[in-house]
């Protein structure tokens, strides 16, 4: 196998891209866990003025206009108070930030196998294969995240012509818009969040492939649907809730490739397909972070 590349140390996952200049309180949150813990967060700061989100090595800096902001501005943000997680933070005023130049001083190109580049569109295409070309906005899925980098990892070697493919929980379309470079057509991409939604529907445009279905939903949506590829890049909660949806989504010999949760969690990743019938065929780990393949028979 080819070595990994990475061409950046940290790359923003989540932001709201702000087109003027103003100042901002700048929270630097220290998470953990950092992955579940993140999600939460930001999706509770932006319901409380939070307009622009950075993910860094430790956590997420969370950005609010200085005229909202209030001292008790995090009243209401539940998570700091669950003793599941550990979060702390520091405070600090930034001046006049342009957000669209940070985006694209911190969103690196990443090359994965030699074979896929995912980078902006503002930076020169690649003489790689696959070019994949991404705005995150707030949506999961950059390439850079470790669970993101294995799934594209893992759909290389893949032969993906004319098979139907499920990418539940889709964040950006990174994944879909990587089966439908390798050949696939028949391809279904879900979020929850309409956020992703509408991110990941403008990506599959912005590369070429509208013939990808996304829609807002969860598991329920693939009721009576069956596909020969099913993508899970969510975490470890979702993925024991969900496995049996997917495993009765699954075509005979149909793949199932899953991600978002830590080495530690993949025996109970493990034992859950093992009840619904599909069988442990490999996994890959980078950084602690796992992804697994497993296969109906």
């Amino acid at each position: 196998m080819l070595p990994l590349l990475i061409f950046c140390t940290f790359v923003p996952l989540k932001m709201i891209k702000i087109l003027f200049d103003m100042n901002y309180i700048e929270y630097d949150f220290t998470v953990t866990p950092i992955e579940l813990g993140v999600e939460i967060l930001v999706a509770e700061l932006a319901e409380v003025g939070f307009e622009s989100f950075v993910d860094t090595p430790t956590g997420v800096k969370a950005y609010i206009p200085k005229n909202l902001w209030r001292e008790d501005v995090l009243e209401d943000v539940s998570l700091l108070e669950n003793e599941e997680f550990t979060i702390s933070y520091q405070v600090t005023e930034i001046e006049q930030v342009n957000w669209n130049e940070e985006w694209e001083k911190n969103f690196s190109p990443i090359v994965v196998e030699d074979i896929c580049t995912v980078r902006a569109n503002f930076h020169p295409e690649p003489s790689t294969p696959y070019d994949i070309v991404i705005t995150p906005k707030m949506s999961f899925g950059t390439g850079h995240h470790e669970t993101t980098y294995m799934m594209l990892q893992q759909l290389i070697p893949l032969s993906l012509e004319r098979i139907k493919v499920l990418d539940m929980g889709c964040g950006t379309g990174i994944l879909a818009i990587m089966t439908a470079l390798r050949g696939a057509r028949d391809i279904t991409a879900i979020d929850i969040d309409p956020w992703c939604v509408e991110n990941a529907t403008e990506n599959v445009q912005q590369n070429n492939c509208s013939f990808i279905i996304v829609k807002e939903g969860d598991a329920s949506a693939i009721a009576g649907e069956k596909y020969n590829l099913i993508l899970a890049n969510i975490n470890r909660n979702i993925l024991l809730s969900d496995i049996p949806a997917y495993a009765q989504a699954l075509l005979p010999e149909g793949i199932l490739l899953v991600s978002g949760f830590y080495l530690e969690d993949l025996p109970a990743i493990q034992e859950r397909c093992r009840e619904v019938g599909l069988t442990f065929v490999s996994y890959i780990e980078r950084n602690n972070w796992v992804s697994a393949k497993f296969q109906r028979q």
